[in-house]
């Protein structure tokens, strides 16, 4: 099987189903021109195959790295990033606050441990200063030198409350801490999962992690507000995972996407004159290059409105 990307070919009636997956504000609609029928898999090549029932194309699991297990990180990746999209929906009500320690932390048992009791104290800060409780989405990010932090997505009820960071230090007590809002983003989940996977060019030297590589210069903000060009290569962080490591964790709480089929008239009666924010079509075909199936993918970002 060969899978292509072709021009964008979307349902020719109404009436024709498609598969909605809802993640807070991002809405992304998948159309298949043949249905799956009996086994829901659709083996393409040695490394990947179609789940019929969504239309996504995922990789077998090879279980030797994540360097040569790409699929695994790619789809831990694409959870999270719905995960954080769910639970997210006004910038105005989240925390992003980066954990890293003074030694050398290599440690991944021990780093969740010490997040389970930073969090146990984080928790009985907010209940003494009368703030409300909060939910959590957390990733481990491994840096060049071998040492690991922790990202943490807060999510409050409401419009978070004033942390200082001497606050998320003092309760943490490992090392440097970092704390911020999130303003001005459009796709948070996107956004987060990108500065967990990208990597500076000069890090990813110092790891040996540039061969070919996507390389390109982007702009970055500090804490500061100042803006400075920078050199990274996309994607790179992730052949630093190792395998079958379990790169997020969430609280009870945390919502998850809502899945569901239905016509493409119902969808755009919902998102109106909204255009998508993405969109792709690939085509399948076998060695004699007739075309077994056309998958598009669309997303749009909509505030939340029930279905």
């Amino acid at each position: 099987m060969k899978i292509d990307r072709t021009e964008n070919i979307r349902p020719s009636t109404l009436d024709t189903f498609v598969t909605v997956k809802k993640c807070g504000n991002m809405i992304e609609v998948r159309y298949m021109r043949y249905m799956p029928s009996g086994c829901y898999i659709n083996k393409l090549n040695k490394d990947c195959y179609v789940d019929k029932r969504t239309g996504e194309i995922k990789e077998f699991q090879h279980n030797e790295s994540r360097i040569s297990d790409k699929a695994s990180v790619a789809q831990s990746l694409a959870r999270l990033r719905d995960l954080i999209n769910c639970n997210l929906t006004n910038p105005n009500n989240a925390l992003w606050v980066t954990l890293t320690y003074a030694k050398n932390m290599t440690d991944t048992v021990q780093l969740y441990e010490d997040y389970r009791r930073f969090w146990q104290r984080f928790c009985y800060f907010l209940k003494k200063q009368g703030y409300p409780k909060a939910e959590y989405i957390i990733a481990a990010e491994p840096q060049a030198r071998g040492a690991w932090h922790l990202h943490c997505l807060f999510c409050f009820p409401k419009k978070s409350p004033f942390i200082s960071n001497d606050d998320i230090a003092r309760i943490w007590g490992n090392g440097f801490t970092k704390t911020k809002r999130l303003t001005g983003i459009d796709n948070i989940g996107l956004y987060l999962t990108c500065y967990l996977g990208d990597m500076e060019l000069t890090e990813s030297l110092k790891a040996g992690i540039t061969k070919g590589r996507n390389i390109r210069e982007v702009e970055i903000t500090d804490e500061t507000g100042k803006k400075e060009r920078k050199a990274i290569i996309k994607g790179a962080r992730l052949a630093m995972y190792p395998a079958n490591f379990k790169m997020y964790r969430t609280s009870r709480k945390i919502r998850r996407p809502i899945i569901f089929k239905t016509t493409e008239g119902k969808v755009q009666e919902f998102i109106g004159n909204t255009l998508p924010t993405y969109e792709k079509t690939i085509s399948i075909t076998d060695e004699a290059g007739e075309v077994k199936n056309i998958i598009n993918y669309r997303q749009y970002n909509k505030a939340m409105k029930e279905w």
